[in-house]
């Protein structure tokens, strides 16, 4: 495949497109992709050097109901049910006309993309909804993955894709996804494991040599990798490191975009692109918005966050400038999850997401720092990261500690500590991992009073005896118990106790991890002004949207899946807003 061309001179000033697309997450490449299936002429804009923002390094896991692949697993499913299931869990936060619409063009939009590109899905047979108790919710079906991805398709390409975090990578910069771990971590117990195990790592070291990085491509990069590969093949223009400086208007209509690339070397390129069929916004969201932060996530340091870094809020800006509105009436302006903190040997800040690894298997446990357990380790991270600033406004929980004995962490290691429990020096000596011999030691390492971090210890280890969490019901919905530990002897198979010293700890912060309040659309992803009226070429998908689950995160993939469905809906009605086909 030939190096896309990302320089935006190339084009003389006033060019125009049928559309334009701000950011290349999840959400925005599937609004290019669809444009360009539509036959539009269209222009994807990247603010960052990178393509591919957080969906990059996220898992893409994508809940959208009732697509073929996820049929296989689960036929009895339905969209009905899957409506249903939305009442309950999100209710009168965000529009039942949303949720439908999300709901009826989500398996065709899929669809046309496995049908027509390179982006494909497979599905697990065991991947719960979150809010696995109420009524209509499933154990399968609704939640399904990219496919892995052979890098090396997209040639020099593959240096425009976001890097995965390194702390997700094994043996210096190998991308592995769940399917790994199981054979890395039984790989001297058999053969297959050994087998499949001796291939990917061949693989690895093979790309070392040819390659700036690894090439077989997992979960988000599989994504965008695919996502990537299939645009350019269909012709697709896009620019890199270039910003949106204004929207330009015909009346009320936007009809271009002035954009600015500053290269490598610090020089800058201005453009103004003409625009016929519409903008469509799908930067990411506020989380880097600095004023908006203050506002809506007060206290909460930028610094927490594992988004990327391009997630500023200044389309949003723009788009409010044009007369857009942001939603409102959300649980949450933002979705969380619990994160532990490293500084790098070179300086840079390392922020790793506690999503289901560690903190809800057995031998773990969570305490405040009076010492004292305060949410369900068990439960969503949304819902961890909440019920620590909940608690922050009574008892001091930011940080919270994430504590477990030396048999835990060697079954499943600890944030950014592998299972096994070797080389753990580095991390005691820079203090994101905290040691005591005994309880009484630990509590002094990590500032809490001794004497109610043992009665805590006490209480939790008779409770994870029994099986039973009478404080918090950890382990009794299918969701959580498919996150615990399925070997685990003990009858929860959330829950055993802490016996084995030396104990450990990490300390936890609420780290938002995409924006849940954003930009007030439509059914068709049109971004709505004050008097809830379209505003003519104006369009919002992805973070950028005011999220149809409502600050809620009832599912796995409930930003990606929806990112996707309101990208392609945005693409069908801007490309036919171009080629002069009327529509509502």
């Amino acid at each position: 495949m030939k190096q896309a061309r990302v320089d935006l001179g190339r084009w003389p000033d006033h060019d125009t497109f049928d559309v334009v697309v701000l950011g290349s997450g999840a959400a925005g490449f599937s609004a290019a992709l669809n444009a360009r299936l539509n036959g539009s002429k269209v222009l994807l804009v990247e603010r960052t050097e990178y393509l591919g923002g957080t969906s990059a390094w996220s898992a893409a896991t994508t809940w959208i109901p009732c697509t073929q692949t996820g049929l296989k697993v689960n036929p009895q499913d339905s969209l009905d049910k899957a409506a249903n299931f939305l009442d309950h869990a999100v209710g009168d936060r965000s529009t039942k006309e949303m949720r439908s619409s999300f709901l009826q063009h989500g398996p065709g939009a899929i669809e046309r993309l496995e049908s027509q590109t390179e982006v494909q899905f497979q599905v697990r047979s065991l991947h719960p909804d979150y809010m696995s108790d109420l009524p209509d919710a499933v154990l399968r079906g609704r939640a399904i993955e990219p496919k892995p991805f052979d890098g090396r398709r997209l040639g020099p390409n593959l240096n425009l894709l976001r890097p995965p975090i390194p702390e997700f990578t094994v043996l210096g910069g190998m991308m592995v996804d769940r399917d790994d771990i199981f054979h890395l971590l039984r790989l001297k117990q058999n053969l297959t494991s050994f087998t499949y195990s001796l291939r990917i790592i061949a693989r690895h070291i093979t790309d070392r040599i040819f390659w700036k990085r690894g090439t077989r491509l997992v979960m988000g990069n599989a994504l965008i990798g695919r996502m990537l590969y299939s645009y350019l093949k269909l012709q697709g223009e896009l620019v890199t490191r270039t910003e949106a400086m204004a929207l330009h208007r015909k009346g009320s209509a936007i009809c271009g975009v002035h954009l600015r690339q500053t290269h490598e070397d610090g020089s800058v390129t201005e453009r103004h692109v003409q625009v016929r069929g519409g903008v469509i916004l799908a930067s990411g969201g506020f989380n880097r918005h600095v004023r908006r932060r203050a506002q809506w996530l007060p206290g909460i340091d930028a610094d927490w966050s594992p988004a990327a870094p391009g997630h500023t809020g200044t389309a949003q800006d723009l788009a409010l400038q044009a007369g857009a509105v942001m939603g409102s009436d959300s649980l949450s302006p933002a979705f969380w999850a619990p994160c532990s903190i490293r500084i790098r040997a070179e300086g840079s800040r390392a922020v790793f997401p506690h999503f289901v690894m560690d903190r809800g298997k057995p031998g773990m446990m969570t305490v405040d720092q009076s010492g004292q357990r305060f949410v369900n380790e068990s439960t969503s991270y949304h819902l961890f990261g909440l019920a620590m600033q909940a608690r922050q406004r009574d008892v001091p929980a930011i940080p919270a500690w994430l504590i477990c004995d030396a048999a835990a962490l060697k079954r499943y290691g600890l944030g950014m500590i592998r299972p096994g429990g070797r080389r753990l020096a580095p991390y005691l000596a820079d203090g994101y991992l905290r040691q005591g011999r005994t309880w009484p030691e630990l509590a002094q390492a990590i500032g809490v009073p001794p004497a109610a971090l043992e009665n805590t210890v006490r209480r939790f280890n008779a409770m994870a005896e029994a099986g039973r969490d009478e404080d918090f019901q950890r382990g009794t919905t299918d969701y959580q118990r498919a996150n615990g530990d399925t070997a685990w002897p003990g009858p929860n198979p959330c829950l055993g106790p802490l016996h084995e010293g030396p104990f450990y700890a990490v300390a936890l912060y609420p780290g938002d991890i995409g924006a849940a309040t954003g930009l007030q659309t439509d059914a068709q992803a049109r971004a709505l002004n004050a008097h809830g009226e379209p505003i003519v070429g104006l369009y919002a998908c992805g973070n950028d949207m005011h999220s149809i689950m409502g600050g809620t995160y009832p599912a796995p993939g409930i930003t990606i899946g929806p990112g996707i469905v309101f990208g392609h809906l945005a693409a069908r009605h801007a490309s036919a807003l171009a080629s002069g086909v009327p529509v509502s």
